[in-house]
C-alpha cells in the first residue's frame, strides 16, 4: 500500500503536462486574448479561430509505421512469438502504441502469463508509469504502476495495479483515489518472470535522463500563434472585409417612437437615392486579407520544417511534382520515420522476448538477434518499384522470392501465399520432368538413321 501511494505521487507530477498535450490534440487550446466586456459575437469568433494541425503531425508519421513480422536471424519465417503478437490483436493495437509515443513521448506494454497465450496490454503514459533505477540504461524497470477508472455494476471505481519482478498487486477504491484497499482475495497475481514485465517505448533517445518529449509539445506555442493569426483573419473578414458605406447631408428617418432608423437596405439590385442635392455617398476601403493568409501560410511552413512533415500535407499544394521532387519533399519525413522505427523496433523486439519468457520458451527469451520487419510505405509508383526490384534480380542475382516483401502494400500473408504457390509449381514441374524422362526412356526406338529396316548396321566399305 505504501509503495502504491509513492508511485501514484510520482505519477501526479507528470500528469499536468500530459493532460495539456491531450487537450491540444483534441483542439482544446488556450484562448486568444479576450478584452473585458467582449460581446457574444467576439467570443463566437474565438471559438472558431482554431486550425488544429497537431493531430496531422502525429498521423503522418504513425501511418507510415507498421510492424509486419518478427524474424529469426537468417530465417524467412516468423518466429514463434509472432503467434502471441497476433493472438493479442497487435496488428491493429500497435498503432495505439506508435501514436502515444509520437504524442506524449512514451508508451508502455505489459506482458502477463495467460492461457492459451500470454496477454499483451499496451498503455498510454496517462494511464501507466514505470520507475527505473537508471532511466537511460536499464532495460527493465523495478516498478510499474497502472492507474485507471473502471466501470462496474455498482458504478465507477479507481483501479491501481503495481507490477514488480515477481507479481502484480491490485488495489481498488473510489474514483477520487480515496479508500484504496486490496481488491478481493486474488489481489496478488504472481507471474514469476524474474523481471518487471513492462516494456517502455520512447520517442527519442535521451542520454541525459531529463525525460523524453513527443512531437506535439514543441509545437504548442506555434499552434497558439496559428490560432491567433486565424482569429485576426476572422475578425478582419467579419468587420473590415465588407465595404462599409456612408452618407452625409441627410437626416435619418425616424420611427413612430422618434428613434432614427437605417435609411437604406444594402442589396445587389438596390440603388441609394436622396432628394437633397447636397447629400453625398461614399464607402470605406475594405481590409486586404492577403497579409493574414500569408502569415498563416508562413506559420504552417514553419511547423512543417520543425516537425519534418512535408509542406504539401499542411498547405495542400502539390502541383506537377516529379518523382524526384516528391522524393526530395519526403526526405525529412523518411528520416524521421526511420528513426522512430529504430527506437520502437527495439522495444517491439524486447516485447517479443518477454512474450517468449511468459510462454515458457527459453530460446525465444534468450534470442537477441531476431528483428521485427517493418512494412515498406515509401511513396513510389508500383512500376518504378517493380523495375528496381527486377534489376536487383537480373543484375545482382538476388533470388526473386527475396524481393517480394519489398513491394509496397504487400503483406507477409501475401508473401507466404506466393512462396507456397511457387513451391507447388516447382514440385509440379519436377514431377512433369520425371514423367517425361521416364516416358522417353521406355519409348519404342525409331528406325536407325543409317541402315536398313532390320536395324542392322551398314557394312563397312571394303
Amino acid at each position: 500500500m505504501k509503495t502504491a501511494r509513492h508511485l501514484l505521487k510520482a505519477r501526479d507530477a507528470e500528469q499536468p503536462r500530459l493532460n495539456r498535450i491531450a487537450n491540444y490534440m483534441r483542439g482544446q487550446h488556450s484562448s486568444v486574448y479576450v478584452p473585458r466586456g467582449a460581446r457574444a459575437e467576439y467570443r463566437w469568433l474565438i471559438e472558431r479561430a482554431k486550425q488544429n494541425i497537431l493531430p496531422l503531425v502525429v498521423k503522418v508519421v504513425a501511418q507510415n509505421m507498421y510492424v509486419d513480422g518478427y524474424r529469426l536471424a537468417g530465417e524467412d519465417e516468423n518466429a514463434a512469438s509472432w503467434a502471441i503478437w497476433q493472438a493479442n490483436r497487435m496488428d491493429a493495437r500497435q498503432h495505439g502504441i506508435h501514436r502515444a509515443v509520437l504524442t506524449y513521448g512514451a508508451a508502455y506494454a505489459v506482458v502477463m502469463p495467460g492461457e492459451p497465450k500470454p496477454v499483451i496490454t499496451p498503455f498510454s503514459p496517462r494511464r501507466f508509469t514505470a520507475l527505473y533505477a537508471d532511466p537511460v540504461n536499464d532495460e527493465w524497470p523495478f516498478y510499474g504502476v497502472e492507474d485507471r477508472i473502471e466501470n462496474t455494476a455498482e458504478g465507477k471505481r479507481r483501479v491501481v495495479r503495481v507490477y514488480d519482478d515477481t507479481a502484480r498487486y491490485t488495489l481498488a477504491g473510489k474514483p477520487d483515489g480515496s479508500q484504496l484497499e486490496t481488491d478481493g482475495d486474488q489481489w496478488v497475481m504472481e507471474h514469476g518472470l524474474g523481471v518487471c514485465p513492462v516494456v517502455r517505448y520512447v520517442n527519442c533517445a535521451d542520454l541525459d535522463g531529463d525525460g523524453v518529449i513527443g512531437e506535439v509539445e514543441p509545437l504548442i506555442d506555434v499552434q497558439d500563434q496559428l490560432n491567433m493569426t486565424t482569429f485576426n483573419l476572422l475578425m478582419a473578414q467579419q468587420y473590415s472585409a465588407f465595404r462599409q458605406r456612408w452618407v452625409t447631408g441627410m437626416a435619418p428617418p425616424l420611427d413612430k417612437d422618434g428613434n432614427p432608423i437605417e435609411p437604406f437596405r444594402s442589396r445587389v439590385d438596390g440603388l441609394f437615392v436622396a432628394e437633397d442635392p447636397d447629400t453625398e455617398f461614399g464607402e470605406f476601403g475594405q481590409t486586404n486579407l492577403d497579409g493574414y493568409l500569408k502569415s498563416r501560410e508562413a506559420t504552417n511552413r514553419h511547423i512543417a520544417t520543425v516537425s519534418q512533415v512535408p509542406p504539401y500535407h499542411l498547405l495542400g499544394e502539390m502541383v506537377n511534382l516529379s518523382a524526384e521532387a516528391l522524393a526530395a519533399a519526403r526526405d525529412g519525413l523518411d528520416r524521421n520515420i526511420d528513426e522512430h522505427e529504430s527506437l520502437c523496433g527495439e522495444s517491439h523486439e524486447q516485447l517479443m522476448r518477454l512474450c517468449g519468457l511468459a510462454s515458457g520458451d527459453s530460446a525465444a527469451w534468450e534470442d537477441t538477434a531476431a528483428q521485427v520487419v517493418w512494412r515498406d510505405t515509401s511513396a513510389r509508383s508500383l512500376a518504378q518499384t517493380v523495375d528496381a526490384l527486377g534489376k536487383l534480380v537480373a543484375m545482382l542475382g538476388v533470388p526473386p522470392q527475396e524481393v517480394w516483401e519489398k513491394i509496397p502494400g504487400i503483406t507477409q500473408t501475401d508473401v507466404a501465399r506466393w512462396k507456397k504457390a511457387a513451391k507447388e509449381a516447382d514440385a509440379m514441374q519436377r514431377l512433369n520432368d520425371i514423367i517425361g524422362k521416364q516416358m522417353g526412356d521406355g519409348a519404342e526406338p525409331g528406325p536407325p538413321p543409317d541402315g536398313d529396316e532390320s536395324g542392322e548396321p551398314p557394312a563397312e566399305a571394303a
